[in-house]
């Protein structure tokens, strides 16, 4: 008989603890129904409520028990290479957020950010690895403008082009 597991129900709560942030800052989040490195895509909207081009990618990891690394100042989240491989060819951006079940927050990084410049990740390399997520980026609905504003950066450098 299936059973649900303490692991599934805090990746619930970490993926609802995302949703309402997006929510609160206005926008829309989409469950991704097959979850191959992205949990959700985020919509956002102008002013005026009208849609914007573009989506924000996030991958959601969840814990009961937070760790940190440097003083309490990161959180080490261990991935895929293969997904960091699939997050650094996107064009819009991809979110990472560790949830923590214990105090009811989440904390983000930019993953492309993190890895400009390029040369800190080797494209061939296989198995997992470490990222390390500041505290200090602590997952709020103000959050989803920082999002908004990464993406709004990036179709910038498309204007004008096909």
């Amino acid at each position: 008989m299936a059973r649900r597991t303490r692991e599934h129900v805090i990746a619930d709560l970490a993926v609802n603890f995302v949703e309402r942030q997006i929510l609160l800052a206005g926008y829309t989040a989409e469950r991704q129904v097959h979850d191959y490195g992205i949990d959700l895509m985020v919509t956002t909207f102008s002013s005026e409520g009208e849609t914007e081009s573009g989506s924000i990618s996030i991958q959601v990891k969840a814990t009961d028990h937070l760790t940190t690394v440097g003083d309490s100042q990161f959180i080490p989240c261990r991935i895929w290479c293969s997904h960091a491989r699939r997050w650094l060819l996107e064009p819009m951006p991809v979110i990472l957020v560790v949830y923590d079940a214990t105090l009811d927050a989440a904390y983000w990084l930019h993953v492309q950010g993190f890895f400009s410049p390029a040369s800190r990740f080797r494209i061939g390399r296989e198995g997992q690895m470490t990222l390390h997520i500041p505290r200090s980026q602590r997952l709020t609905d103000a959050s989803a403008s920082i999002f908004r504003q990464l993406k709004i950066d990036v179709l910038r450098q498309f204007t004008g082009r096909i």
